[in-house]
């Protein structure tokens, strides 16, 4: 494996076209991408498509769009090409084939002839005497020509203790229960994933294979058919897991893990998501967590890739997300805002105000959803009662009102701006044993919420003339 170290890197992500991409299957792909863009080397896209009862339509345009979405690309892949075309498994059957029959010449595959009922019976023979069920305990001694109308197995035939070195767990071994007889071909003419991918890895001269590490138990399976074909191995990276928000349990499809594509419905930014799943068992060491691209590629290190599995966490992307989007211009959160706005709050004013409390672009749909934002086009309905701050009265919260409603009608109205709205509310609010008994009432009056930016913001929004009004109304 160390002269491997000479060569091109490969990777592959090799997806199956079995429904959503969740955020697992695409942390997985991001390692392999990271580690052959840090290396200048080359990323394959492979669908792997040999189950077809568990195929879904339109998986494959699926799992594309979220690559794309997230920032990967590929050098060899479906509608890119490549020298090792096609790239989906169910189009290369034939190659699985000639693979097969090499095996069969060398000794070490065989037509299955054996019917699911004798298997059957063989299981509860084993079981029944208390002992691991092994098909290399059944193998006839005279097995049919294949004929491609029954599965082709693979006969082991070194059963022995397999070591290795994983990039990630280090030096790992296996004895010789872990080996069995196994499936290379199926009847109705498709590989097994322990037979398909092992050949296109050898066929488009993989180096590194990166996969998570419910796989490391099957590793012997794969390196005994390395070793009948006369292949060194590639370099295993078997990736911890990620696990759900409460941290006890790997994160799945039903534990409620989302299509990737969903995120992006939802406003996140790319970045920020690649940021994340980046960090999902990979710690590139120090206080910094905020990375654009081009930053994870140069200091993406397999020797960093943690054992413990990276906790899934919808606070710590929303926060990820905040801070990729505080790093874009001014004009784009502009627009990105106004694109979720109807015309009438197309007020850039309100640009900051909404770009305070949100860490995706999705929130503005909730706020609107919520009326969060009506004031500002509609005059609110107010419960008079949450005018009053504390223990102050209604009368004492009138007064308290005239005294702003004086204080702003001092203001030109071409002069109505944030900072001289303050100057005027505070100068009045400092003279009491509080500032909410000048402030809230003013911010509830202007708003008719009971939470809302300041009324200094308000005010300047909305005006002279509309500010001043709705503060008379709730006297």
């Amino acid at each position: 494996m160390e002269g491997q170290n000479t060569k091109k890197i490969v990777t592959r992500f090799a997806p199956s076209p079995t429904g959503f991409m969740h955020s697992g299957n695409l942390r997985t792909g991001l390692f392999a991408w990271l580690w052959a863009r840090k290396n200048k080397g080359i990323f394959i896209l492979r669908i792997e498509d040999t189950d077809k009862a568990r195929e879904v339509e339109g998986s494959i345009e699926h799992i594309k769009e979220a690559l794309h979405w997230i920032g990967m690309d590929w050098n060899e892949g479906p509608d890119v090409g490549g020298p090792h075309s096609p790239y989906i498994q169910s189009q290369r059957l034939a190659l699985y084939k000639s693979y097969g029959e090499k095996l069969i010449a060398s000794g070490c595959a065989y037509a299955d002839p054996y019917t699911p009922e004798q298997l059957d019976a063989w299981r509860k023979e084993a079981e029944a005497n208390k002992k691991p069920f092994l098909y290399r305990d059944h193998r006839p001694e005279n097995p049919p020509v294949w004929d491609g109308t029954m599965p082709l197995r693979f006969k082991v035939l070194n059963i022995k203790k397999f070591s290795w070195t994983d990039a990630v767990w280090g030096d790992l071994s296996a004895g010789e229960e872990a080996l069995d007889d196994f499936i290379l071909i199926k009847s109705d003419g498709y590989p097994t994933y322990n037979f398909a991918h092992i050949v296109d890895d050898i066929e488009m001269n993989v180096t590194h294979v990166t996969r998570g590490q419910e796989f490391i138990s099957s590793t012997p399976k794969f390196l005994s058919l390395y070793e009948a074909f006369g292949i060194t191995p590639p370099v295993f990276i078997s990736t911890p897991p990620i696990m759900g928000s409460e941290g006890g349990k790997k994160l799945g499809k039903r534990d409620g893990a989302k299509d990737v594509l969903e995120y992006k419905k939802e406003g996140y930014l790319p970045e920020a998501m690649m940021n994340f799943l980046a960090l999902l068992g990979w710690n590139p060491g120090g206080e910094k967590e905020v990375f654009t691209k081009e930053e994870l590629i140069e200091l993406f290190d397999l020797n960093k890739i943690q054992h413990s599995g990276g906790k899934f966490g919808d606070e710590k992307l929303d926060w990820l997300n905040k801070e990729h989007m505080k790093k874009m211009p001014l004009e784009e959160i502009k627009n990105n805002i106004f694109a979720y706005l109807p015309s009438n709050l197309q007020n850039e004013k309100l640009v900051s105000i909404i770009f305070e409390r949100i860490s995706k672009w999705g929130d503005i749909k909730t706020m609107l959803e919520a009326g969060e934002l009506d004031f500002f086009v509609t005059v609110p309905e107010l419960n008079k009662t949450k005018l009053i701050y504390k223990n102050s009265t209604a009368e004492k919260t009138s007064e308290n009102l005239n005294l702003a409603i004086s204080a702003l009608e001092k203001l030109d109205s071409n002069d109505f701006i944030m900072e001289n709205i303050k100057t005027a509310l505070m100068s009045v609010a400092d003279s009491f044993p509080s500032r909410g008994e000048i402030l809230h009432p003013v911010r509830y009056a202007l708003s008719g919420l009971d939470k809302s930016p300041d009324p200094f913001i308000i005010a300047s929004i909305l005006g002279k003339y509309e500010t001043i009004s709705r503060l008379q109304k709730a006297v």
